[in-house]
């Protein structure tokens, strides 16, 4: 057995006693056994202590460095710092398997990957599609190159190119499936050019969940449901989200009033956060919990602010700043999600055209939508 047998078979078990191998796609279980994380992990990890992220170097302390590799099923291995911010990952293999999942990958298939990472995902693409059918693109060298030396070593088959995702890979095209790996605010229309009628688009969108796209017969179009709830870093290029205290700043707030609303599902109900961001789609919601409850931060990422505070007589009070009232946007929005009968993520789904992308709920043709946005700006 080796030093990481152990490992590996708690993770696996972890999955299986969280029910998160999908039944229908058993095959994912054994391309995760036949394709260990470990050799697609680079020496140095980062982990964050609460303040800052501390390197994780493989030679300094291996039993730790193997830990970071196996950790838990919703646990990722961050594996690349840039300007203080994770910009690449070992994903954690619940989102890994789920997106899979939602792929519906057959023998076959041509795949296009955007964003190879570590190559792990190419591995385990190419593990149920066979050798030779998937291209990888990864818009940073560095990591291009390391993937494809990774890919080598475990005598896996599959093509990576340096190169930017949002263009695609024409030369490959047409593809039966295409993966990303990152969030995008707007799905790019390459993506549903480069795919074949009926094939598979799936993607994380907005940071907050990933989506399945359906290519139209007439290639027109491309219409999904929502998969599943997870947070994805950005695109690279995506301009940096503004802090809290950058948006707040040192002022007075201009505007303080009762709000007269448990703050629990803020913090603790996904779906309602989901929807919320459906309806303000540049708002930013971050949550946390003292001696006295919940407390809320929200941000536009540009000037105006709120803060929800749970009072020790348990009440709740909004302070508010900047050219919006936040807290006074985020009350229709809760009521609309409340009066629709609290629809979950997978009550939503979102249909992609050339010429404009929106989010829906419930029916694509008739139910209630929204317009995606591309950095605070509406798709036309």
């Amino acid at each position: 057995m080796s030093d990481y047998d152990a490992l590996r078979q708690r993770l696996d078990k972890a999955m299986d006693q969280h029910g998160l191998w999908p039944a229908r796609s058993t095959w994912t279980r054994q391309a995760v056994a036949d394709t260990p994380r470990h050799a697609f992990a680079p020496d140095r990890l980062w982990r964050w202590d609460g303040r800052t992220y501390q390197p994780l170097d493989r030679g300094a302390g291996p039993d730790r460095w193997a830990a970071e590799v196996y950790g838990r099923p919703f646990d990722a291995a961050v594996t690349q710092i840039t300007d203080d911010a994770p910009s690449s990952s070992l994903s954690c293999p619940s989102i890994v398997v789920d997106m899979l999942d939602s792929l519906m990958l057959e023998p076959g298939h041509r795949v296009l990957e955007l964003g190879a990472g570590t190559g792990w995902n190419a591995a385990l693409l190419t593990w149920r599609a066979g050798p030779g059918r998937v291209v990888s693109l990864e818009v940073d060298d560095e990591l291009a190159r390391q993937a494809k030396e990774r890919l080598d070593a475990a005598d896996t088959d599959a093509a990576v190119v340096a190169a930017d995702g949002a263009d695609g890979w024409p030369p490959g095209a047409p593809y039966d499936r295409v993966m990303s790996t990152y969030a995008v605010e707007q799905v790019p229309w390459a993506w549903v050019e480069q795919t074949r009628p009926g094939g598979r688009i799936v993607t994380p969108w907005g940071r907050l969940g990933h989506v399945a796209l359906t290519v139209a017969d007439d290639c027109r179009s491309a219409v999904g449901w929502m998969q599943g709830l997870a947070t994805f870093m950005p695109a690279r290029g995506t301009p940096p989200a503004s802090s809290w205290p950058h948006v707040r700043g040192t002022g007075p707030a201009d505007d303080e009033r009762p709000f007269a609303r448990d703050l629990h599902p803020l913090k603790d109900d996904a779906h309602l956060l989901f929807a919320l961001r459906i309806h303000l789609p540049d708002v930013q919601i971050s949550t946390g919990v003292d001696d006295d409850g919940v407390n809320v931060w929200i941000h536009d990422g540009v000037a105006s602010w709120a803060t929800l505070t749970t009072l020790p007589d348990g009440e709740a009070r909004a302070c508010q700043g900047g050219p919006r009232r936040l807290a006074d946007e985020l009350e229709p929005a809760w009521d609309w999600w409340l009066a629709e009968g609290q629809p979950t993520l997978y009550d939503f789904g979102m249909t992609v055209g050339p010429e404009r992308q929106y989010v829906w709920c419930r029916d694509a043709a008739t139910g209630p939508r929204w317009p995606l946005q591309a950095h605070g700006r509406a798709a036309v």
